[in-house]
């Protein structure tokens, strides 16, 4: 990385950052999402359900009482970084500036990504699935499929921006189903490219085991979670968009190139989440 490094060339870096960590991060869109956020927390209103009464002519109307409450969320400062070396550049024969990009952004991604699921796990939904559904001790399949959207529509949870965030595990396990697989019940992307991008009203988000967390436990004979839940049902507040510095420190000999974002995120509301138990 040259040391006469300009200011144009933060700003190029900053976007690069910006546009892999928007695609790296899988889970940012799934989510009721507030940015611009001036806090150190945040608040996400909870309105509760009414019942309309019979109108009675010549008397007051009754009013709904609706009841309402907020989901907290308290925002944590995270920042990815790393130096670059100037005598390293010259024995090198690759652009570090675009191998620096996919380091931060990435980090940057899953961590974005392991606060939703630090939210999921947090919402002590009543709404689960046992992993004896479908057979004792079984991974993801067809019956808890149904089962969890079963929870759903009993909580009157809308049809539309519901996921379903799984382990390469499960999706493995959903791919040895034939009613999964064949053409006579689903696309045939899961046929061609292996994978799932929407079944039984589901959009699937799916990653592998990570640094930060990710889905935990699973491994031979364990159970992991997995969740299945509506995009209003957890929030994500940002108070400092992804954002790059490129420094020169004088005693490093080195570029620091960091990025650094403030977020959190909660359950708001747990009725739409669904815990899936699932034995690997």
């Amino acid at each position: 990385m040259a040391v006469s490094i300009s200011n144009a060339f933060v700003t190029l870096f900053d976007t690069e950052v910006k546009q892999a960590y928007q695609a790296d991060a899988v889970l940012r869109n799934s989510v009721r999402l507030r940015t611009g956020v001036t806090a150190s927390t945040h608040k996400f209103p909870k309105i509760g359900s009414g019942v309309a009464q019979i109108r009675v002519p010549q008397t007051d109307v009754t009013p709904l009482n609706v009841t309402y409450s907020q989901a907290t969320v308290t925002l944590t400062d995270y920042i990815a970084a790393e130096y670059s070396d100037i005598f390293n550049q010259s024995k090198v024969n690759f652009d570090e500036r675009q191998e620096l990009v996919q380091v931060v952004a990435k980090a940057i991604g899953r961590r974005s990504d392991q606060m939703i699921i630090d939210a999921l796990a947090a919402s002590s939904t009543s709404l689960t699935v046992a992993t004896s559904i479908g057979g004792a001790g079984t991974n993801l399949n067809m019956a808890k499929l149904r089962e969890a959207s079963r929870l759903l529509n009993t909580s009157n949870v809308p049809a539309e921006d519901r996921y379903m965030l799984i382990h390469a595990s499960q999706l493995a396990s959903l791919l040895s189903e034939t009613s999964v697989t064949s053409s006579d019940f689903n696309t045939v992307k899961a046929l061609v490219q292996g994978e799932i991008n929407t079944f039984m009203g589901f959009t699937f988000n799916v990653i592998g085991d990570r640094s930060e967390g990710g889905l935990t436990g699973g491994g031979s004979g364990s159970t992991r979670k997995v969740y299945a839940y509506h995009k209003m049902a957890i929030g994500m507040a940002e108070s400092m968009a992804i954002r790059s510095e490129i420094n020169y420190i004088p005693e490093k000999t080195s570029w620091l190139v960091s990025s650094m974002f403030s977020a959190g995120a909660v359950a708001i509301d747990a009725g739409g989440c669904v815990d899936i138990t699932c034995t690997e």
